[in-house]
């Protein structure tokens, strides 16, 4: 055991190290230059999104950029989303809405959303965002001229996360703490090996050349957790990928309640890990009792060391995901607990999410 307790110390320093780098070598967008302002298709899937559709089209209505075309695809929504959209498009001629008739079978409802506007969008990238995120004036300008910079094939960001109830305070951050603990995000952009992929489905910006070659949806049409498959899919046949955290001017509430959040999060929490539960328990069982092993079997020095780092650890992520570092700091046992919950509901599969069998 005493052996066990150093390999979970040593694999804590990883971890210190990942989340340094992931601080130290935070991604900032390049300064604009000038170039040619290409046509970008913005593409959102929707699914009884009433309450969130207004937002980010006004958003989009708002930027800064204006060479665009907004396509909303209206997935059999149950509520006032198909309405909302169609005001839009009346005062909006860059506004259109497609009307889903049906899930054709073997997709899943966001993949095939995706695969269907892109066969209708003209232009020359491709920006699939969520309906319920938050962008700033300047976001489409920025991220464009990013993925021009860097002759990037993809890019995605993963957006601050707005939270307002406990629940969600013990259940979002941990989604950024495996992240950062796990894969600095810099090894995105600059390795070449595919298990260095990250990538979220709530922003992710294509050249539309490479999209259409490809067609990352359609290859994806029943995976779950098709944005991490699509980055590792994008690497593995040597396109450039970027992924980035917490940029200024994107942000999202994910999700509005503690039980929503856990079965969110116990759908696709294992792609951390490469989809092994075995992997996820391991993570988690060394970040939540390996500090026991080193009370009970490692010298003094050793313990102290160890709890040092689980704090700077948990500071630094912080840090990097712009979330309050005090109030990380007091939720932590509970989070950890909480992570455990959710790797364990994992194991259980998933019959819906948003009302719909998966």
């Amino acid at each position: 055991m005493k052996y066990l307790a150093y390999f979970i110390l040593f694999f804590t320093i990883i971890q210190f190290i990942t989340a340094l780098i992931n601080v130290v070598f935070r991604q900032k967008f390049k300064t604009p230059k000038n170039f040619e302002l290409p046509l970008i298709s913005i593409l959102i899937p929707a699914r009884n999104e009433e309450k969130n559709i207004s937002n980010i089209l006004n958003n989009i209505l708002a930027q800064n950029y204006k060479n665009f075309e907004v396509i909303v695809f209206n997935d059999m929504s149950e509520d006032n989303t198909k309405n909302i959209v169609e005001n839009f498009t009346k005062t909006d001629s860059r506004i259109k809405l497609i009307n889903s008739q049906k899930l054709p079978e073997g997709w899943l409802g966001k993949n095939n959303a995706c695969f269907e506007m892109s066969k209708v969008a003209k232009g020359d990238y491709f920006l699939f965002l969520d309906a319920d995120i938050t962008i700033g004036d300047d976001v489409i300008f920025n991220t464009l001229n990013h993925i021009k910079f860097y002759k990037l094939n993809l890019l995605s960001i993963f957006p601050k996360q707005i939270m307002k109830t406990n629940g969600e305070w013990l259940t979002v951050p941990l989604m950024n703490y495996i992240l950062l603990t796990l894969l600095p995000l810099i090894f995105v952009r600059k390795s070449w090996f595919s298990s260095h992929s990250a990538a979220n489905g709530q922003f992710m910006l294509f050249d539309a050349k490479t999209y259409k070659e490809i067609n990352p949806h359609k290859i994806m049409k029943n995976q779950k957790v098709e944005d991490i498959k699509i980055a590792r899919y994008y690497k593995k046949n040597k396109f450039k990928v970027a992924c980035l955290s917490a940029k200024e001017g994107l942000a999202c509430r994910m999700y509005n309640n503690f039980n929503d959040a856990v079965l969110g999060f116990s759908k696709n929490i294992k792609m951390f890990f490469g989809n092994s539960f075995f992997l996820s328990a391991t993570f988690w069982l060394f970040n939540t009792f390996g500090i026991v092993l080193s009370i009970v079997f490692l010298d003094c020095i050793f313990v102290i060391l160890h709890i040092i780092l689980l704090f700077l650890i948990k500071i630094m992520t912080s840090i990097a995901s712009k979330q309050n570092i005090l109030k990380n700091l007091l939720l932590f046992i509970p989070q950890q607990f909480i992570m455990g919950y959710i790797i364990f509901k994992s194991i259980k599969k998933q019959k819906q999410w948003k009302g719909r069998n998966i």
